[in-house]
């Protein structure tokens, strides 16, 4: 079984890249969560407001700038992913340092890109 992704900053307005990234997911059947601002649903997945220590996280796909991952570090590395992606516009180089510190792959790179070329 293939492990899950979560999507940290997941937005219900489905215009938003996190909202797409959710869709994504789910079409090529990897597993998926969705963390949030706002209870809500996205193509029948929750989107969580209050942190949970998810089980098996394989990736966490960042769609919140630098200033706004600072409350998720100890989070994210509670979760023990393989990796975090970083998406355009959510570069962070302390957090890069942080999770290689960590053994976490950081990436930077596209996650809706990723998946389009079959490479996430």
């Amino acid at each position: 079984m293939r492990k899950k992704t979560l999507v940290l900053g997941a937005s219900l307005k489905e215009e938003r890249y996190s909202n797409r990234a959710v869709h994504r997911l789910r079409a090529q059947n990897i597993p998926v969560v969705a963390f949030g601002m706002k209870d809500g649903m996205i193509g029948g997945i929750i989107v969580d407001t209050e942190k949970k220590q998810y089980g098996n996280i394989d990736t966490v796909t960042l769609y919140l700038n630098p200033k706004r991952q600072k409350e998720f570090y100890e989070y994210i590395l509670s979760l023990k992913p393989r990796r975090v992606i970083f998406n355009p516009g959510t570069e962070n180089d302390e957090f890069v340092k942080i999770l290689n510190q960590n053994e976490i792959e950081a990436e930077e790179a596209c996650t809706l890109v990723l998946l389009s070329l079959n490479q996430f």
